[in-house]
């Protein structure tokens, strides 16, 4: 990336032109004729004379304003990269060759532009220097052409000049017309939202010598500073620093949406950056393995679209194998909508109002293999049920507070972050967090995670807590000599990923009494440690063997096999004798309580008597081995009777 004085993108709205059009059309020349850009930069493009990827230049209309150029290939082969261009395009040049007219990928990328939402065309006849040898009336002919072809589409209206590269001819009247369609989209307010979530998808990856690696892409929703921490998705979570922004080859400290950028990343490496991932900011975003969608079959597909099947699906810039089921329809007839969910074989980054494109494996004569395209509606939703396509469209015309609701409840007990909802409800972060405030004033959202901002549906936070009065008392149920559920047994058994959340939904159960808590247990009021007559029975049966082996019990996996009893049972059984003071645990050892309340009345006697105790000593006035001794001596310090001064121990609260 070039150093030059770092300077703040001035233009807010920029507009993306892109082109359109069958190969070897002369879209390449006419964009090298605009701008004086030759945007073919591989040596296969230039042997061939064909645009084999996408290209990219600028173009400075009178007045100053300087729009970004897409140049896109229009061999039939080479569609995937086409689509990954269109996808950032607002106003799209339709080339037609004078010589041939219409032909089939003139049909397909008007298709793919009407199903990405191109907002305004103009119409180019190139090569108009061969229309003197095409005969009278050849240009009102292929006119008529042309505007058979766009009716009903966003260039129905469009306006038509024609130009040659050659000589120049029309190169300022098109350029005029370009910047009447710029003025309005400026007029009608159609530029993209600077407001939304950062959204970049990715179309090229490469390094410059002594910078490392720079990804390009047009930006197509939020704001990017050369300050951000990004995430490069799926694949590179980040978090990841901005060496340097350009725009148009000027370095610039921010850039809004609708710009084409170069971004300078430190800390990755080229080969692990490949079209198709996304730039998104640093914990706002994550790739989603199932998209809701709306979609459209065009009008022109031969057959309806069944219930279930798989396609290509281009999302951003990636394409990628998807099955497409469709919501409470059969089939999708030829020119209809409806809404589908979209599975991918791989996670792709996408955001809410992202236009996609469906493409089969057989081309439709004349046309291509484009089918059809949407947008998408919802992110990694659940697996959709009958009546789905109701609630759909419910949220697709809800207002931003029910929106939110929509989408944290569909989020369970997992809860969205401020961040998460802001990348997936469509709306400015202003608008997000009043309408967060006043949900939550309604009971409608619960923050649960204050420095997280992780905010829980509240309903589901309100069946979350009878739950947790269910699975408690379904505990003492099947465990009646437990003392109560471990807390972290309890958040497990609920299925709460968050220990914040989990916080959150047991304090008003204990702060009502609907719950208690002793120390790591939790249980119902009056609810607690119960024997069964078999319970009862071990019970007697581990106190009798621990009272016979006194200072050297069996390990616990020995008793258990001793007394044929399930060694988690017994080890839960045996916690709740120490809790009455039948037993004493010292390591993983469990002692008959009066055997050491016997050994601790002779530590203490010697002790008065000689200050202190080496271990060898203890050993000696215990006649135990080290491996009872070591963890009893330590549970004498533990329990501040002894306290462990260099190699000998003192009566604690004495001095040696």
């Amino acid at each position: 990336m070039a150093r030059v004085a770092a300077t703040t993108s001035c233009s807010g709205c920029e507009v993306i032109l892109g082109t359109a059009g069958h190969v070897d059309h002369g879209k390449t020349s006419l964009v090298k004729a605009l701008t004086g850009i030759d945007t073919d930069r591989l040596p296969e493009e230039k042997r061939r004379g064909i645009t084999l990827e996408l290209g990219f230049a600028h173009l400075d209309l009178p007045g100053g304003r300087r729009l970004g150029v897409v140049d896109v290939p229009g061999h039939e082969r080479f569609v995937k990269a086409m689509t990954a261009g269109a996808g950032g395009i607002d106003l799209a040049l339709l080339v037609v060759a004078a010589d041939e007219g219409v032909m089939p990928q003139t049909r397909e990328h008007v298709d793919i532009c009407s199903l990405l939402g191109v907002r305004r065309g103009v119409l180019v006849v190139s090569k108009a220097d061969l229309l003197p040898g095409l005969g009278e009336g050849w240009l009102e002919l292929l006119e008529a052409e042309l505007r058979s072809l766009c009716q009903g589409t966003f260039l129905e209206d469009a306006p038509l000049v024609a130009v040659s590269a050659r000589s120049g001819e029309g190169l300022e009247a098109l350029k005029e017309e370009i910047g009447q369609q710029v003025a309005a989209l400026d007029a009608a307010g159609q530029g993209r939202t600077s407001d939304g979530p950062l959204f970049l998808p990715i179309d090229r990856a490469f390094t410059i010598k002594g910078f490392g690696c720079v990804v390009t892409g047009t930006l197509l929703s939020g704001k990017l500073s050369s300050s951000d921490e990004v995430s490069l998705e799926p694949g590179l979570p980040g978090p990841l620093r901005l060496r340097g922004l350009q725009e148009h080859g000027r370095a610039v400290e921010r850039a809004a949406a609708g710009e084409r950028v170069a971004v300078n990343l430190a800390g990755v490496e080229t080969h692990q950056v490949r079209r198709g991932m996304a730039l998104v900011r640093a914990g706002e975003l994550k790739a989603a393995r199932v998209l809701d969608v709306e979609l459209t079959l065009l009008p022109s597909v031969d057959q309806p679209l069944g219930r279930r099947s798989r396609q290509l699906v281009t999302v951003g810039t990636e394409q990628v194998e998807a099955v497409v089921k469709l919501l409470d329809v059969d089939a999708l007839r030829p020119g209809e909508t409806c809404f589908g969910q979209l599975r991918l074989a791989q996670p792709v980054a996408a955001v809410p109002q992202l236009r996609v494109i469906l493409r089969g494996a057989n081309a439709i004569a004349g046309r291509g293999a484009t089918l059809g395209g949407g947008r998408v509606l919802t992110l990694d939703p659940p697996r959709r049920r009958k009546g789905a396509a109701a609630a759909l469209q419910d949220l697709a015309v809800a207002d931003l507070e029910q929106r939110l609701s929509w989408l944290t409840s569909q989020a369970g007990y997992q809860g969205l972050t401020e961040k998460e909802l802001f990348a997936r409800a469509s709306a400015s972060s202003k608008e997000l967090t009043r309408a967060l405030e006043t949900a939550a004033a309604r009971g409608k959202l619960v923050l649960v995670d204050k420095e997280q901002r992780r905010f829980l549906s509240g309903p589901v936070l309100a069946a979350l807590q009878q739950r947790v009065v269910n699975v408690v008392d379904r505990f003492h149920a099947e465990r009646p000599e437990a003392d109560g559920v471990p807390r972290e047994e309890l958040r497990q058994r609920l299925g709460v990923p968050h220990e914040k959340t989990f916080t959150r939904v047991l304090a008003p159960l204990l702060e009502a009494k609907t719950v208690e808590a002793d120390k790591e247990l939790v249980r119902l009021p009056g609810r607690g440690r119960t024997y069964t007559e078999a319970a009862n029975t071990l019970r007697n049966e581990v106190l009798a063997a621990l009272q016979a082996a006194g200072l050297q019990p069996p390990l616990v996996a020995d008793l258990a096999s001793k007394l044929r009893a399930p060694a988690p049972r017994l080890l839960e059984l045996l916690q709740g004798l120490v809790a009455q003071g039948a037993l004493v645990r010292a390591g993983e050892l469990f002692f008959d309580a009066a055997a050491i309340a016997a050994l601790e009345q002779k530590l203490v006697a010697f002790l008065e008597a000689n200050g202190a105790i080496t271990t060898q000593q203890l050993k000696e006035l215990s006649g135990l081995s080290r491996k009872f001794l070591i963890p009893l001596a330590e549970s004498f310090d533990a329990r501040k009777v002894t306290l462990r001064v260099g190699e000998t121990r003192v009566l604690r609260g004495k001095s040696a």
